[in-house]
């Protein structure tokens, strides 16, 4: 019998509105945001569920 790798690959998204006065800003507060846990992706974020064939 063969042994096959395949990696299962979950894409979770949101899209989150912030005021900042720049782009550079925003990204920064969603980073903070993101690192200090107040932005948690779950089942609700789902968008697709890809299964890829490791070739070594």
């Amino acid at each position: 019998m063969e042994t096959f790798k395949i990696e299962v690959k979950e894409t979770l998204s949101r899209t989150i509105e912030i005021e900042a006065n720049s782009m550079d800003e925003a990204y920064s507060k969603i980073r903070e945001m993101y690192r200090d846990e107040e932005i948690v992706l779950d089942s609700e974020d789902y968008i697709e569920t890809e299964f890829i064939e490791i070739k070594e």
